[in-house]
């Protein structure tokens, strides 16, 4: 058994990783015991496991992946939806409300609006399938969107929700991290926004790095210090929930203080229709309003 690299290092397709009893992963493959890179990567050893953490690389979905789309098409019963890469995805009706509900879907709904989604399917002769029945999963409004290589993603989040959680405890953000790449933030004024759209780039940037988490919130505490900003305990827990922002995809490979597929802890996700609810009651509050005036 041997292995022929050194931790964090970049390999390229056909370099040989390793021979002997270890198992091939994500960016790899095995040749008659012999493991090769199939990516240009970082090469990571976990226990007998190895695999490469692409550098760069467009967004191909996994089911149970969270992502941020944008509507593109209203279509009888169906969104399409854009979560960026290849593929156009599809939201069905049953899975984003409860009945009954109207014909005109786009009432819930429009082109050019943004929302939290989950894969629960992905087909890639059709697409993937989403839902926003779950848990923090919704119409994402107000905040921008910032878009990152999704490879990044995993060091964005960082060991058990580590990175970002840091940076959320610092700025009072919001945030919902999606695996293609895609993370809204809301924050409490432009100078915090600008200081969280620095942070997330500064991972981007230098992912690959060691000690990065304490970097970026000595990084952000000199911002807040230059601006003077500084927010009291108690504001920061009524302005960011805890269900915010999403782990990351088992099937991303983590790099550094990310961890393996069986670290991260993703919440559990109801199966019922809660989050769904508030889109319609509104709709529903606004057509109570109009017939009271109209009484009038």
């Amino acid at each position: 058994m041997a292995v022929y690299f050194q931790k964090r290092e970049i390999v390229v397709p056909g370099q040989l990783l390793a021979e002997g009893r270890y198992r091939p992963s994500i960016g790899t493959y095995d040749e008659g015991g012999k493991i090769f890179a199939s990516l240009v990567g970082l090469a990571e050893l976990r226990g007998n496991t190895i695999k490469v953490v692409p550098l760069e690389g467009v967004y191909i979905p996994h089911e149970g992946d969270f992502v941020i789309g944008t509507i593109t098409v209203v279509a009888g019963n169906n969104w399409k939806v854009d979560i960026g890469g290849p593929y156009i995805a599809s939201l069905h009706v049953n899975n984003a409300l409860r009945r009954p509900y109207d014909e005109d879907i786009s009432r819930y709904f429009d082109i050019g609006e943004v929302i939290a989604a989950e894969v629960i399917a992905f087909d890639r002769s059709g697409g993937p399938f989403l839902t926003i029945k779950g848990r923090g999963l919704r119409k994402l409004t107000d905040g921008m969107i910032l878009e990152v290589s999704p490879s990044k993603i995993p060091r964005i989040i960082g060991r058990r929700g580590s990175m970002i959680n840091m940076i959320k405890d610092r700025l009072r953000i919001q945030t919902f991290v999606g695996q293609n790449g895609r993370i809204w933030i809301k924050a409490p004024g432009s100078s915090i926004m600008r200081i969280a759209v620095k942070a997330f780039k500064m991972i981007e940037s230098e992912a690959h790095t060691s000690k990065l988490t304490d970097r970026v919130a000595a990084m952000i505490d000199e911002e807040l210090a230059a601006i003077g900003e500084i927010l009291p305990e108690d504001e920061a827990e009524a302005e960011t929930p805890e269900d915010e922002t999403e782990a990351a995809s088992e099937e991303v490979a983590p790099i550094d203080e990310v961890t393996t597929t069986e670290d991260v802890e993703k919440e559990e996700t109801p199966t019922g229709d809660e989050t769904t609810s508030s889109v319609e009651d509104e709709i529903r509050e606004k057509e109570n309003d109009t017939e009271e005036v109209k009484e009038e």
